[in-house]
C-alpha cells in the first residue's frame, strides 16, 4: 500500500541559512540505515520534508525499524503520493485508501472518530486548507458510517499535504529526534564491556556527534571473549551512531607495572589516569574534539567528585560525562531501549574489574597521586609508547561479523 516515506525533522528547521547541511547530512545517513534493507530507495529534498520512495518491491518492516535508529527524525509517515487530478478524484482516492487502511485491522483496532488535517504548499490548488478539511471530511463521513468526526482528540488522523504531488498519510511513527550523526564534529568514547559507556556513546551521538572508540584490553587477564562482548556493543551502538572506529588497547603490561609499584586503593585512579592519557593521544590523532565517559557522580569509587577530578586532570581536551547525574535504574532503562543491555550484562570482565583494588580511594589527593605515579618514571613513557604503537583498530557499523 505505501511505497513512499515522508520524513519530518524537528531541530533542524531552525537552522536558518545552515539548514541544507544537516538536511544532507540526515540524507548519508538514512541512505546508511537503509543500506542492509531489501529493495531499492531513492531519496529527495523537498520544502521542509525529505521522501523515500520505494523503486518496487521491499522490506516495509525492516524500513521502519531502520529508520526509527536514525537521529534527526521525529516522524516517519508511510505515505501515498498521488497525482493533482481534480479534487474529486483526489476524494475517491482517499476513501479507497481507507477502505484498504481499515481492510488489515480488526474491529477493535478500528479507528471511530477522525479529524481532516490538509495543508496545501501550492497555492495555485482551487481549494484552501479549511475548504479541503471540510469538503473531504463530508466525503468520508458519507463513505464510513462508524466514523464520526472529532477535532480535539481524533483516533485517525487523515493528512493530507498538498504538494508536486499529493502527500497522504494515516500516521505519524515517532522518530528518535536529536541530530543528524557528524553535524557536531567527533569525540572519541571510551567503551568497556558495561552497561554505562554505551548509552554515554548513544546519548553524545544524539546530538549529532560521530563516536569513536577506544577499549583497553588486558589479556590474558582478560579474555578474547571480553573483547567480542565490547565490538558487539559498538555494532549496537553503531546501529544509531553510524560505523565506528574501535581502537583495541593492550594494557596489560601498564596495568601489572602500576600494580607493582603504586599503592594498591590507588590502582582506580592511576590506571583511569593512564586509560585519560591514551584516549587523547588517540583522540588528537584522529581529530576528535573531546572524549566521552559513562561515569555517574557516586556509583563506584573511582567516580567521587574528587576521583573525577583527579582524572580530568590529565587531560587537556573537554571530558563529556552525559550519564553524570544519573540515577543506575535510569541508565539501565535506556540500554534496554536501545538494545546493549542484554549483551552487557555477560558475564565477561573487563580490565578495570580484574585489577579493582578492596579498598579504593574515594578522596585521592591528587599531589599524592602524582608521587605514586612518579614510581613509574624509568618504564611508563615506554609501556605507554608500546601501548600505542601495537593498539588494534577495528571498524564497526550495524550487520558487521568478527
Amino acid at each position: 500500500m505505501f511505497q513512499a516515506f515522508l520524513i519530518k525533522y524537528g531541530e533542524i528547521g531552525l537552522k536558518g541559512k545552515n539548514r541544507y547541511v544537516f538536511e544532507d547530512a540526515l540524507v548519508r545517513q538514512i541512505k546508511y540505515a537503509l543500506k542492509p534493507i531489501e529493495g531499492e530507495f531513492a531519496i529527495t529534498k523537498e520544502q521542509g520534508r525529505i521522501y523515500i520512495e520505494a523503486m518496487g518491491a521491499y522490506d516495509y518492516e525492516g524500513a521502519i525499524l531502520a529508520l526509527k535508529m536514525v537521529f534527526g527524525i521525529v516522524g516517519i509517515c508511510p505515505v501515498i503520493l498521488l497525482e493533482d487530478e481534480g479534487f474529486d478524484k483526489l476524494c475517491e482516492e482517499v476513501v479507497s485508501h481507507l477502505s484498504s487502511y481499515f481492510s488489515g485491522k480488526s474491529v477493535a483496532e478500528c479507528p471511530d472518530s477522525f479529524k481532516v488535517h490538509a495543508r496545501r504548499s501550492r497555492k495555485d490548488y482551487p481549494l484552501d486548507s479549511m475548504e479541503i478539511n471540510m469538503q473531504l471530511g463530508e466525503r468520508i463521513l458519507d463513505a464510513f458510517s462508524q466514523l464520526r468526526v472529532d477535532v480535539h482528540k481524533p483516533k485517525l488522523l487523515v493528512s493530507i499535504e498538498v504538494r508536486k504531488k499529493i502527500n497522504l498519510y494515516f500516521e505519524t511513527i515517532p522518530g528518535l529526534g536529536g541530530m543528524p550523526s557528524g553535524t557536531a564534529g567527533k569525540a572519541m568514547l571510551l567503551l568497556s564491556g558495561g552497561i554505562d559507556s554505551p548509552v554515554a556513546g548513544y546519548m553524545v551521538a544524539k546530538r549529532g556527534v560521530k563516536i569513536d572508540a577506544v577499549y583497553f584490553h588486558a589479556p590474558p587477564y582478560t579474555s578474547e571473549r571480553a573483547k567480542q562482548k565490547v565490538l558487539d556493543l559498538a555494532k549496537i551502538v553503531a546501529r544509531y551512531a553510524g560505523p565506528i572506529y574501535v581502537k583495541v588497547v593492550n594494557f596489560t603490561d601498564i596495568q601489572l607495572a602500576i600494580y607493582e609499584k603504586c599503592p594498591h586503593e590507588e590502582l582506580t585512579i592511576i590506571m583511569r589516569r593512564y586509560m585519560m592519557r591514551i584516549a587523547e593521544h588517540f583522540a588528537k590523532e584522529t581529530e576528535c574534539l573531546g572524549l566521552i565517559t559513562g561515569e555517574s557522580i557516586g556509583q563506584v569509587a573511582s567516580q567521587t567528585m574528587k576521583s573525577l577530578a583527579a582524572t580530568d586532570e590529565v587531560c587537556t581536551m573537554p571530558v563529556y560525562r552525559p550519564l553524570i547525574a544519573f540515577d543506575k535504574q535510569d541508565i539501565i532503562t535506556i540500554s534496554e531501549k536501545i538494545g546493549t543491555y542484554e549483551t552487557s550484562i555477560l558475564p565477561f570482565e573487563d580490565c578495570c574489574t580484574i585489577f579493582v583494588a578492596k579498598h579504593p580511594v574515594t578522596k585521592p589527593n591528587r599531589n599524592i597521586i602524582k608521587r605514586s605515579e612518579s614510581r613509574l618514571a624509568d618504564q611508563i613513557e615506554d609501556l605507554v609508547k608500546t601501548a600505542i604503537d601495537t593498539t588494534e583498530t577495528i571498524r564497526v557499523e550495524a550487520g558487521s561479523t568478527w
